[in-house]
């Protein structure tokens, strides 16, 4: 995996007539068709790593949709590892046929060669308990292992690959946060005069710590914590009609997770006044696109109106 730059893309959207801002999206999204955005980073110097250390298995753990384990499934055939998924949701290996004919992300993975564990709710609470991973080495082997959403130092030191030279013009840098890896990596390679702005998907202020303990000493950075739409996964009316409108208007998919949140509550600050007149704003695309059929699944059966891109 090369070092590489994504394209920046100008956003034209009627909402901002008028503005004097300058919005483009860093299409990050474009790096991969199943290695996309963040994941890309974030899997770079691991795959690095558990080559040197002669691992040839690589294991780690997600929801039924989880991007990352999407992702970690194809870098691990495409590099000539083998991949175990620690699964959320011990029911979902009752009927493993069933379960992935409904869910395209498993049966991504599983058609990748990705082995399951499904395990309960309350076991995956406990997932980095240290003799829960030695039982894990007991029943897989020797395995390197990539955390959940995949953030760890190494992460941190691909996502810190996202931004280039010409990226010193802006000042916002915008990001959708998960775990906290791609922001960490983002600050690390900000510069003083710009502002880093985190958009989480999940509910509770956990975040602010998890992304000190992968930061240099900088203060250029700060949460917004107003559009996370009830917490990860959540999404209503409002939400899909945005993510569709923004589409018809840029071409530009978004995920429901993710960056569609983000750019959410980007056009709405902007429309609050909450960035200075003739301000840059750079908005990182973290991928995320293929949980959108499964999004749409759960749309369906909820009669909500299904994201059209």
């Amino acid at each position: 995996m090369d070092r590489v730059a994504s394209r920046n893309q100008d956003i034209v959207l009627r909402e901002l007539k008028g503005s004097g801002i300058t919005l483009r999206m860093k299409r990050e999204d474009e790096l991969h068709p199943f290695i996309s955005g963040n994941k890309f980073r974030k899997l770079k110097y691991n795959l690095v790593r558990a080559r040197e250390e002669g691992a040839l298995t690589l294991l780690s753990f997600g929801g039924a949709y989880s991007n990352h384990i999407s992702a970690l499934s194809y870098a691990a055939k495409k590099y000539g590892f083998r991949a175990v998924g620690i699964i959320r949701g011990e029911e979902l290996g009752t009927d493993l046929e069933e379960t992935l004919r409904k869910n395209p992300t498993l049966r991504f993975a599983f058609e990748n060669g990705m082995r399951f564990k499904f395990i309960s709710r309350a076991q995956y609470r406990d997932k980095e308990d240290q003799h829960f991973v030695e039982a894990l080495k007991e029943e897989f082997g020797h395995f390197y292992l990539v955390p959940e959403g995949g953030t760890n130092a190494l992460a941190v030191r691909g996502c810190e690959e996202i931004l280039t030279p010409g990226d010193a013009q802006y000042d916002f840098i915008c990001v959708a946060v998960g775990t906290g890896g791609t922001m960490a990596g983002l600050i690390n390679s900000s510069k003083e005069q710009q502002q880093v702005l985190g958009f989480p998907s999940l509910k509770g202020d956990f975040l602010t710590a998890e992304i000190r303990k992968h930061t240099i000493q900088k203060d250029n950075w700060s949460l917004i914590n107003g559009y996370h739409f009830g917490g990860y996964a959540k999404i209503n009316k409002n939400l899909i009609s945005f993510i569709n409108d923004f589409y018809h208007q840029t071409t530009i998919p978004l995920d429901p997770v993710y960056t569609g949140k983000m750019m959410f509550g980007i056009i709405d600050m902007i429309q609050k006044n909450y960035f200075r007149k003739n301000s840059k704003i750079l908005a990182v695309h973290t991928g995320g696109l293929q949980g959108i059929k499964g999004m749409n699944d759960f749309l369906m059966k909820k009669n909500l109106p299904l994201i059209n891109i």
